[in-house]
Formats: C-alpha cells, structure tokens, sequence
C-alpha cells in the first residue's frame, strides 16, 4: 500500500471514528442499554473500510474512550463504561466490524453478502453484550435478553437497510479519491 493510500484509508478509518462518536450521542436511555446510532456507524466502517481498516477504526474509538474523552452513549466516556452494563456491546464492536469486513471483502461487496455480513457483526455485538449484562446485572436470561436485545432488533434490521445503500453510494467515491 502507498503512502498516498495509507494517508486516505487514516483520514477514512479517523472520519468513521468520528461518526461513531457522534452516534452515540443519539442516545434514547430505556434501561440499561440505551438506543444508539453508534451500531449503525460500525457496520458502516465495516462495509467501508473492510476487515483491518474497520478494526484500526473502531480501535481508536474505543481507546479514545476508555481514555475519558466523551465518545459513548449520552456523550460518556471512562474506562468505567468499558466494564460496565454496556461494556460488552462495546467490546463486540471489535470483533463485529472485523467480520463484516472480512465478508464484505471476499464477496465482492454485493449487498446480499453485505446484508449477511452485518447480521453476522450485530449477532457478534448481541453475543458479547448480553453476556457481559448477565455476568455483571446476574438477571435471568429472559431478563437479559429482554433488556439487552430483543427491543433492539427491529432498529439494527432498519440500520443494516439503511446502511446497504449508503455503502454502495459512497464505496466508488472513496476508491476514486
């Protein structure tokens, strides 16, 4: 990868951080995992950036918040959050956006394979973030996932519908640039 290349992927994996950010800012508090648009934003980065990029990407985010700046839910940040109720959504998005890149990069980036990438990534984020509410809330199962997954299913499947036209848009503009 060139140097030229190399600077536009940083500014990319820095913008989608970003945006992130400011996703989580949209927050609707409804118990102890709020709604947030910052899931939209990785499978974003995820479809964007692909496997490696989208890992650096959601990374940075993440360190930037665990160092105190305020880049999670409700304009929050501390390590604190990193293991509280919401840390293991948080801690998913790691692995999430490094699969849906994966996916996204060997399917050639079809809207199918991009659908099913993301299904897979959110599946990821509901598997580290209900567990880690379970271990830490010590709420029964049916408690934990009717608090921590199943209200929010319906906005991740309008956020992975929104988000598959947006990447198409935007992947030729940015391999223009």
């Amino acid at each position: 990868m060139n140097s030229s290349t190399q600077i536009r992927m940083t500014a990319y994996a820095s913008l989608l951080a970003a945006l992130t950010a400011a996703g989580a800012y949209l927050s609707i508090p409804i118990g102890p995992v709020p709604i947030v648009l910052q899931n939209f934003f990785i499978l974003l980065t995820g479809l964007l950036l692909g496997s490696r990029w989208g890992f650096a990407s959601v990374a940075i985010y993440l360190l930037a918040g665990a160092c105190g700046f305020p880049v999670f839910s409700g304009g929050t940040g501390g390590f604190g959050r990193i293991i509280g109720p919401t840390g293991g959504y948080l801690v998913g998005y790691l692995p999430a956006v490094y699969i849906i890149g994966a996916i996204s990069e060997k399917t050639g980036q079809k809207a199918v394979f991009d659908v099913i990438a993301m299904c897979c990534g959110s599946i990821i984020v509901y598997v580290f973030g209900v567990a880690w509410l379970k271990v830490l809330t010590g709420m029964s199962w049916s408690n934990t996932l009717a608090v921590g997954m199943f209200p929010f299913i319906p906005g991740d499947a309008l956020k992975i519908a929104a988000a598959v036209p947006i990447a198409k848009t935007l992947r030729p503009i940015m391999r223009k640039w």
